[in-house]
This record gives C-alpha cells, sequence and structure tokens, in this order.
C-alpha cells in the first residue's frame, strides 16, 4: 500500500495534525499520570483497608478503555470520527466529575471505568484518523511523531498532579483532566476536517459489525501481532501501575517521585523520535525484532543480577534498566499497530476497535497478575518485562512468517486474475 496521505481533503498541516493527535490521544496519559502522585492522599481519604487496591483506579480506566473501544470504533465507522470523539468526551467529563466527587473506593472506581470508556474514543478515533490518512511505514512514522509530541504530557503529567495535589488537592485533578479534555474536543470541531468519507461510512447492524469481524479475522498475521502489542503493553500497564508503590516503598521516594518518572517519560519520547526516524529505512519487522531482541537482553541481564547478586539494586542502577526497557517500548507499539492495522484501511474504526480493544484487554488482566504479585521488591516488574517481551517476540515472528505467506498468496491471486 502507498505510503502517501490518501486523504486529500485534510487541510491541516502535518505538524498541527500530529499536535492535535497527539493531545487527543494524551487524554488516557493524562488520566493515568496526573493521579500517580495521589496515591497515598487518595488511599487515606477512601479508607482503603488494603493499599493494593488503590492499583484498581489505573485497572478501572483501562477497562474502560477497552469496553469502550466495542462502541466508538462503530459508531465512528457510521456517524463519523469527530461525532464520535464529541459523544466521548461527554461520557469522560460524566466520570472525571464523580471521580472528583467521590467517598468512596466504588464510587471511585466507576468514576475511572467512565474516564476510560469516554477516552476510548479519542484513542480509537485517532487511530483510525490516522489510518485515513497514511498506512505502512508512514503510518508507523507518523504514530511515533504523535507519540513522541504525545509524551510531553505523561512528561509533565506528575509533576502537574503533585503541583494540584499541594495546592487543590487531590480532586482538583480531576477537574483538570475534565478541562484538557474540552479543549481537545474544540480543537478538533475547529480545525481537523472529518476524515471519513460519507460514502464509506457503514451502517451499524449485527450483520455488518459481524462481516467486519469476520474480515479482521481472516487477516491471520494481524491477530499475532495484536496479541503481541498485548503482551507488550502489559509489561507497560505493570510498570505504570507499580511505578509509585516501588519508588515508595524500595526507594523510599516520596514528595520527588514525579521528577523520576517523567525522566523515564522523556527516554519514551526519544525512543519515539529515532523510530520515527528509522522506520522507513528499516522496516516495520526489522524495527520491531531489534528492540524486542534489546528488550529482552536487558531484562535478562537484570533479572540474572536480582536473583543472583543483588534484589535490591541501587536506584541508578533500576532507572538504566528502566531506561533501556522502555526505550524499546514506542518502538513496538507504533510498529505493531500500523502492522496491523495495514490491510484494514477499508474497515479502520471497527480494525481500531477490535486491535486496541484486544490489546488493551490483554494488558489489563497481565497487569492485574502482575499487581497481585507485588512484594515490595523488583521481582515480579522484572520477571514480566522478560515472560511478556519473550512471548511477543515468539508471536512477532509468527506473524512475520504469516504475513509474507498472505503476501505471496494475495499475488498470485492477482497473477491469475490478470492472465485470465
Amino acid at each position: 500500500m502507498s505510503d502517501t496521505p490518501k486523504t486529500a481533503g485534510a487541510s491541516l498541516g502535518p505538524v498541527e495534525f500530529v499536535a492535535l493527535m497527539a493531545s487527543l490521544t494524551s487524554l488516557t496519559a493524562l488520566s493515568i499520570d496526573a493521579v500517580l502522585p495521589a496515591f497515598s492522599v487518595i488511599t487515606k481519604d477512601l479508607k482503603l483497608e488494603n493499599p493494593n487496591n488503590i492499583q484498581f483506579i489505573i485497572s478501572a480506566l483501562f477497562l474502560g478503555l477497552s469496553l469502550g473501544q466495542f462502541i466508538f470504533g462503530p459508531v465512528s465507522d457510521r456517524f463519523g470520527r469527530k461525532p464520535a470523539v464529541y459523544a466521548g468526551s461527554v461520557v469522560f467529563a460524566i466520570g472525571a466529575i464523580l471521580a472528583a466527587t467521590a467517598t468512596s473506593l466504588p464510587m471511585m472506581i466507576f468514576g475511572r471505568l467512565l474516564q476510560g470508556i469516554g477516552a476510548s474514543a479519542h484513542r480509537t478515533v485517532v487511530m483510525a484518523i490516522i489510518r485515513d490518512n497514511y498506512a505502512g511505514a508512514e503510518m508507523a512514522r507518523i504514530l511515533s511523531f504523535v507519540t513522541a509530541v504525545f509524551i510531553i504530557v505523561p512528561t509533565l503529567a506528575p509533576l502537574l498532579g503533585q503541583a494540584i495535589l499541594l495546592a487543590a488537592g487531590w480532586r482538583a485533578i480531576f477537574v483538570i483532566m475534565l478541562i484538557m479534555a474540552s479543549v481537545g474536543c474544540i480543537w478538533l470541531a475547529l480545525r481537523q476536517p472529518e476524515t471519513l468519507k460519507p460514502e464509506n461510512r457503514r451502517t451499524i447492524t449485527p450483520r455488518v459489525l459481524w462481516a467486519g469481524v469476520l474480515e479482521v479475522t481472516k487477516h491471520r498475521a494481524t491477530l499475532f501481532y495484536t496479541a503481541a502489542t498485548g503482551f507488550i503493553f502489559g509489561a507497560m500497564m505493570s510498570y505504570l501501575s507499580m511505578a509509585q508503590p516501588i519508588f515508595a516503598d524500595i526507594y523510599n521516594i516520596h514528595e520527588t517521585f514525579p521528577l523520576y518518572f517523567s525522566g523515564i517519560a522523556i527516554v519514551f519520547g526519544i525512543a519515539s523520535i529515532v523510530n520515527g526516524r528509522l522506520v522507513r529505512r528499516i522496516g516495520l519487522q526489522k524495527m520491531c525484532r531489534l528492540a524486542l531482541s534489546v528488550q529482552l537482553a536487558a531484562s535478562i541481564i537484570f533479572l540474572l543480577y536480582l536473583v543472583l547478586v543483588n534484589p535490591t539494586p541501587t536506584l541508578w542502577q533500576f532507572m538504566s534498566y528502566l531506561s533501556v526497557a522502555l526505550f524499546c517500548q514506542p518502538m513496538l507499539n507504533g510498529n505493531l499497530n500500523a502492522m496491523s492495522m495495514e490491510p484494514l484501511g477499508h474497515l479502520a474504526g471497527l480494525a481500531a476497535t477490535l486491535i486496541g480493544a484486544s490489546t488493551t484487554f490483554i494488558a489489563l488482566i497481565l497487569s492485574v497478575i502482575v499487581g497481585r504479585f507485588y512484594d515490595q521488591t523488583l521481582l515480579p516488574l522484572s520477571v514480566a518485562f522478560f515472560v511478556f517481551g519473550s512471548v511477543a517476540l515468539l508471536l512477532v515472528t509468527i506473524g512475520s512468517k504469516l504475513q509474507r505467506a498472505e503476501e505471496t498468496a494475495s499475488n498470485i491471486g492477482l497473477s491469475a486474475k490478470a492472465n485470465a
């Protein structure tokens, strides 16, 4: 497929387009990272008997992200990309208000669930809008640059959350989330043309949706790439859920935690820029295998160090390992998503839904399991990165072979038609 933009009607320049897509995508990161510094305060205010239960306010958000995509993907294919974002923003706003006024953990979890459902519209629609305009390595390149800009939010969100926590209390953090969601929605409404042409819109009926699902599942390589993304995302989600307890319990870092978290996020942004520069030259599959190999090598070395040398490494040893492991994440997420979406441009909304929901659901289950094993050591997180990375490498290898087989079969079919 062509690597050139496909939607001629888009009036935004590439810089503003990337910035807008990043701002919409960043709503999820803001909803996660801004609240991390408030974990201990929320635990006290909501009177949680088991401090580990605070992780559910992250898990609930991801559950909402997974469920909501089943709604907003088909909605965006039927009514257009922009209306789906507007509807999601309303749901997100209701969730933010509930979370801001929560007096119990169940109320907080419900609010966070709604926030996740609402934010899923942004996540799904951004993927569909980019796929409406780009394909293949060019799509991966745009996704990398979107991630590089978007990373500003997780870099600053913990600092912002800490500042709001000190100035106005943890409830005000959710008010800021509501404001940021409104800004992104207004920007989209005023500046971004609709990318789904009326003649390409699909009706929402069980028969049509089921036909779309079958179309996605026909591409076996897409299924393996999607599963691999889920395992990669599972390692990342495990880190997000355990980051604050790890820094507090093992390294006695509390107030300055946002600074360390932001430093790691900067590494993420640098990796996104590197991927955007190299992916067209090296290729999607090679970049994925290279990133997985580096991440696995770092995880094996660090895991052996924990088991054989020192179960409690210094802070800078831990930060060094995280920097290497997380440097590989954006090279995997964006590229694997582009590889999964490559043959599915004609049903981008539904495809983004199935791929996004599946990866989020896989990651959610894995991160909850890892979180239950947290014992105030680095072992559970390190094992997660090693095991999930190993499985992902196997899945990518199988997916690559299946993709080559599908491309060969397609070429043979085209040749047969041409000669008929």
